[in-house]
Order: C-alpha cells, then sequence, then structure tokens
C-alpha cells in the first residue's frame, strides 16, 4: 500500500517538472522574441503611429470642414426651432457621481414653447448593462407661467409625480400652439 502512494506522489513530482519545463521554455522564448526590437526601434515606432494619428486628425479637421458643419448643424437647429416652436435659451448640466456602469447628472433648461416660458430642472440617471444604457428621469422640477389655466398648473404636478418628460414637452408643443391661436383670435376680436 506505502508503494502505492508513493509512486502516486512520484508521478505527480514528475508531471509538475515537466510543467516548470515547459513555462521556462515559453519564458524564454518570449524574452528572446522581446530582445528582437531595440528601445529606439519601439520609440521610432511609436512616433511615427503618433505623427500617423495626428496627420489623420489634422486631415479630418480643417476650419472649412468646421465651418461647414457649424453652418448645416445651425440650420438643421434653425428648422428644429421653428418646427417645434421650442427656443432654449438656457441648459446647464452638472455631474453629480460618475461610476463605471452609473452616470448621475443634473439638468437645468430654460426657454420658450412659441410664447410660454418655462424651466426644467431634472436629475437624469444614466445606467450601463453589457452594452444597452437605460436613462431615469427623477426629481423633476417644472416652473412655467399659467397664467389664466389651472389646467395647466394640474399637469404640471402631475407631469412632476410622473417624471415623464416626453409628455411635457409633447403636451407643451401642442398647448402653446393653441394657445397662440387663441391670442391672436382674442386679438383679432378686440
Amino acid at each position: 500500500m506505502k508503494e502505492g502512494i508513493f509512486q502516486s506522489y512520484e508521478n505527480e513530482i514528475q508531471a509538475l517538472e515537466e510543467e516548470i519545463r515547459l513555462l521556462t521554455e515559453k519564458y524564454e522564448d518570449m524574452r528572446q522574441e522581446s530582445t528582437f526590437f531595440s528601445d529606439e526601434e519601439i520609440l521610432k515606432a511609436i512616433k511615427s503611429l503618433q505623427e500617423e494619428t495626428q496627420g489623420e486628425t489634422k486631415g479630418r479637421e480643417s476650419p472649412s470642414d468646421l465651418k461647414a458643419q457649424l453652418e448645416s448643424l445651425e440650420t438643421d437647429l434653425s428648422f428644429l426651432m421653428e418646427f417645434t416652436g421650442f427656443h432654449f435659451t438656457s441648459h446647464s448640466k452638472k455631474t453629480v457621481e460618475k461610476t463605471q456602469n452609473r452616470t448621475l447628472q443634473k439638468h437645468r433648461l430654460s426657454g420658450k414653447c412659441h410664447s410660454l416660458p418655462f424651466q426644467v430642472e431634472f436629475q437624469l440617471l444614466e445606467m450601463k448593462k453589457d452594452e444597452k444604457v437605460s436613462a431615469v428621469v427623477s426629481d423633476l422640477s417644472i416652473i412655467m407661467e399659467s397664467r389664466e389655466d389651472s389646467n395647466v398648473s394640474k399637469f404640471v404636478s402631475r407631469t412632476e409625480e410622473c417624471g415623464d418628460l416626453l409628455t411635457f414637452f409633447r403636451s407643451l408643443s401642442t398647448y402653446a400652439e393653441w394657445y397662440e391661436h387663441r391670442r391672436h383670435t382674442f386679438l383679432h376680436f378686440k
């Protein structure tokens, strides 16, 4: 029985010695591969790669290209402002918390929709899971002048409770457009 135990130990020792020999050979091969290039050659390769990258970056971002891109974006923005009636006058964003998978930001928007001024404050929590990003709006606060319509203040309260920004902007756009129509109609009869 003792001979069986000793034999199993001998077999394990031989297997470990073979593994050590293979790892040593692999280490020596890797060391030799790394000595094929001198430090100067490695630095030259890095420098040439950096120059190529900078040349490509400079080529893509010429001032005339940037100006044309800016003009295109301004045209798109003015079209969207005219189409939706929203004119944003200010926006501020402050990052409250940032980790690898999660970002919490505080936003403040102010502007006018047709002739109705508004201000919106909210927190946006973006969470990244695998390759997907999800966003959640919280602490929504809407400030609007609801001059003569109490339904607007009720709508704003409900929207703040639900935290549904998309519904707010859609409804505000429709309401403000019809508000303008009513205002022009009443001015016509005065």
